[in-house]
């Protein structure tokens, strides 16, 4: 027993010595590999299609900033592309996830035709879903004016062995990621939101779909947004992607392009060309033309970068205190759409004194079926009876897509919005779910906002998803949490999580008691 103790001991020792050793050798080759600062170039009153375009909407709404709501997932693919298009001065993009995908291969090929007009691309992207799609991102990357970096990137690109080694000497660091998304063309138009770069983004995937919600703005909010970016650029996690790739592997740029280019040709690119063309909504917002919601209370609000490095201990510098204030704020309701819901016991506390100071609170989450993640619901599923017994109203949605929602026939949904309504004249939509990793570990950005018809618009997108035909109601019967399928009068009655299999169930009942709530 003490010699088992004693290896014991030295195992530990040897891997936090080994830990230690890899911070430092990663720290000292981050710090040698950081690119040089830059910032958002300065807009010009006329200089570009989208200055010329915007400047009267400003001039008319003065101080005020112009928000429109993009929940249909192929417009939000067409917004991307066609403010791509109309830009001539700067592209400046932001994500957590960017698939090498036909979405995400036809807006890099978007990226670099505009870089072939003379704008200045910078593509920042987190790095913990890079790996297989890095080699063409250092593609895109050789052009002249692009620059491409990966947040808290991992230096070994290699093997699956190399690459779990420095995974599991950097554990802590590597566990908290950047989950910003934004979208910003020439200064002037920016797209926050929850939607990140591929196809079950813009309803392409042929088996699950998400539902997603983004803001495009206009106005003094894309400033705020420019500078949130231009903060996580210049941070020591930002890593130009040629200093993690070998160069020997990367396909030359023309190559690359070929391919984009042959790719936006086929059958499968048609849908997404077509709604380029198509949109009118799209077309009318890039022109100048949309019919805009105009407030003066519309702040576009981040995590800042030092918290993914776990150097910002003050949580009245996080998002969580922007949002608890506007939480805070309510008066008689609160409605939230959280695909990930775990309110862990300071959550919890919060909604149930809520609830008993009178105020209505729903919740709209993904049931089990339609969860893309078994650890988050069962960090779910403990709140779930608590919350029910304070008078919360829990909805969940259901594993079916909105019938002819998809481009491509898909008939799965989940939900991937992330948004809450505060009374009926405040509301935020971005890349904030209600867990602890993005209370925590995750940096989130989104747009919080006062104006009573956008946030109806919001609500209205909360009572589609809650309806009876796309979600269950969840109730307790005999201190028994039970589903109800209300597509049926009376409601049908189910005692068991709904479309899921015994084996989603039990594993979930096994995660339930482990001690992850912390990293869900």
């Amino acid at each position: 027993m003490r010699r088992f103790v004693r290896r014991t001991l030295i195992v530990l020792v040897v891997l936090i010595v080994a830990a230690l050793l890899a911070l430092l050798a990663y720290s000292h080759f981050a710090q040698g590999a950081l690119g040089p600062p830059s910032s958002a170039i300065p807009v010009q009153p006329a200089q570009t299609r989208l200055d010329r375009a915007i400047a009267p909407l400003l001039q008319a709404h003065p101080d005020h900033s112009g928000l429109a709501l993009v929940s249909d997932n192929a417009d939000a693919f067409a917004i991307r592309a066609v403010s791509a298009r109309a830009a001539e001065r700067s592209l400046d993009v932001q994500y957590y996830i960017w698939h090498d995908d036909l979405t995400g291969r036809l807006l890099l090929q978007e990226l670099l035709r505009a870089a072939e007009r003379g704008v200045r691309v910078r593509l920042l992207v987190d790095d913990i879903n890079a790996h297989g799609t890095e080699l063409s991102l250092m593609s895109l990357a050789q052009h002249p004016n692009v620059e491409v970096r990966l947040f808290n990137p991992t230096r070994n690109r290699g093997g699956s062995i190399g690459r779990a080694v420095e995974m599991l000497l950097r554990a802590v660091s590597l566990n908290r990621r950047m989950h910003n998304k934004a979208w910003i063309a020439d200064g002037r138009v920016a797209i926050v939101g929850g939607r990140n770069v591929g196809n079950e983004y813009f309803d392409a995937d042929q088996q699950m779909n998400f539902l997603d919600a983004d803001l495009a703005i206009v106005g003094p909010a894309v400033p705020q947004t420019e500078a949130i970016f231009d903060a996580f650029w210049n941070s020591k996690g930002a890593l130009p992607v040629e200093a993690l790739v070998d160069g020997e592997e990367v396909v030359p740029l023309q190559a690359s392009s070929g391919a984009w280019t042959a790719e936006a040709g086929e059958k499968e690119a048609g849908p997404y060309l077509r709604q380029i063309a198509e949109s009118a909504t799209v077309r009318d917002l890039v022109q100048g033309k949309a019919r805009l919601h105009w407030t003066k209370e519309a702040q576009v609000v981040s995590d800042p970068p030092e918290k993914a490095f776990g150097e910002s201990r003050d949580e009245a510098d996080w998002l969580i205190a922007q949002i608890a204030d506007q939480a805070a704020e309510a008066q008689h309701a609160f409605t939230m759409i959280s695909p990930y819901f775990v309110p862990g016991a300071d959550g919890e506390k919060a909604l149930r004194a809520a609830a008993e100071r009178g105020i209505r609170i729903e919740i709209l989450t993904n049931s089990l079926a339609s969860n893309d993640v078994l650890a988050v619901h069962s960090g779910y599923l403990r709140y779930r009876q608590p919350l029910l017994e304070a008078g919360i109203v829990l909805r969940e949605l259901m594993p079916f897509g909105p019938s002819g929602s998809s481009l491509f026939g898909s008939s799965g949904a989940s939900l991937h919005t992330k948004a809450y309504v505060v009374d009926d004249d405040s509301a935020f939509v971005g890349s904030f779910n209600f867990d602890p990793r993005s209370v925590r570990l995750n940096t989130e950005m989104g747009v919080r906002f006062r104006h009573r018809e956008l946030a109806q618009e919001v609500m209205a997108l909360y009572q589609r998803y809650a309806g009876p035909e796309k979600s269950y109601g969840v109730a307790l019967e005999d201190g028994r949490v039970v589903w109800l399928d209300e597509r049926e009068e009376p409601p049908r009655r189910l005692a068991q999580e709904p479309e899921t299999t015994r084996w989603q169930r039990a594993v979930v009942s096994v995660l339930r008691w482990l001690p992850i709530e912390s990293q869900l």
